[in-house]
């Protein structure tokens, strides 16, 4: 099982004859991923790995039928690429873009939310259900990296994911699905809304949050887990730990304000909550190995 994207998922990339589309298209397909249509205006009737190409999602859905989108365009045409995807009526979007503008952030999220839908990113690697799916450029063909298991995990940040993954794999684990929630300021989705779905998969026994200082996400994961909404067990690393008052570090949603955000504030909230957090990412296997044996799961 999975959450977000199956085996039957149907898909549209958007942005699919831009040189990043073509390449990770080829590799979506590779993956196990259901490719249907590609939009780019201007170019509809060409193909790209047998794809077809149509102006419009719109006019691509008079000819096929799809659930989700991926979309690979640069960052100031992400809002017009997502409500597109939205207005036809899709549920499940992915947009990579990293530095999309706080302002369409706000107004993307608002009106996914309004249409009962999820958009994951911006700044993500994408999301993946091992052996099945992947949308984004999530590295599958990593097998030391991306087995397939009973692990969920989601994550701020992508290449980071890659090193703690490799780690849950080297404990003896792999993984369900993979969520890149991105790094941007504002996420369009939130860690406390895809626990929820975790929690509801039941090939999942446990989950891993890769996070990091800025924001509030890890905290709300961690009232998830008092409140026991979320009961499996959770292992967290919290990255910018020797990371200077605010500055950012790297990603645009990592830097601490007036005081909020901080590691130490998420691991101490985590904590709390009965989660394990490693202080380096070598140590999350382990520790994962720990919480899966104390709930019988070993």
């Amino acid at each position: 099982m999975s959450i977000f994207i199956f085996s039957d998922t149907r898909v549209i990339v958007q942005g699919i004859t831009g040189g990043e589309g073509k390449f990770w298209t080829k590799h979506m397909i590779s993956a196990g991923t259901k490719v249907v249509a590609g939009i780019t205006p201007g170019k509809e009737g060409e193909t790209v790995e047998g794809v077809p190409v149509f102006h419009t999602i719109r006019r691509a859905l008079s000819q096929v039928q799809a659930d989700a989108s991926v979309i690979f365009v640069p960052a100031s045409f992400a809002k017009d690429a997502v409500f597109e995807a939205l207005d036809a009526g899709l549920k499940k979007v992915v947009v990579l873009a990293d530095g999309i503008p706080t302002q369409d952030s706000l107004e993307i999220r608002s009106w996914a939310l309004s249409l009962g839908a999820m958009v994951m990113g911006g700044n993500t690697s994408g999301v993946a259900t091992i052996g099945e799916s992947m949308m984004g450029f999530i590295p599958f063909w990593l097998t030391h990296v991306y087995g397939k298991g009973n692990v969920g995990i989601m994550t701020r940040s992508g290449s980071l994911t890659n090193e703690v993954a490799s780690h849950v794999v080297r404990a003896g684990y792999g993984f369900t699905s993979v969520i890149g929630i991105g790094g941007d300021p504002v996420p369009c989705t939130r860690f406390a809304e895809v626990m929820p779905l975790f929690q509801e998969d039941v090939h999942t026994k446990a989950l891993v949050i890769v996070g990091e200082l800025g924001g509030t996400m890890e905290e709300e994961a961690a009232e998830l887990v008092q409140k026991k909404i979320f009961t499996k067990p959770l292992v967290a690393f919290i990255a910018g730990r020797t990371a200077p008052p605010e500055k950012k570090m790297g990603h645009a949603g990592a830097i601490v304000t007036a005081g909020k955000g901080t590691v130490s504030s998420k691991v101490g909230a985590l904590e709390k909550a009965g989660a394990r957090v490693a202080s380096r990412p070598s140590q999350v296997g382990e520790l994962l190995k720990e919480s899966l044996r104390g709930n019988g799961d070993g």
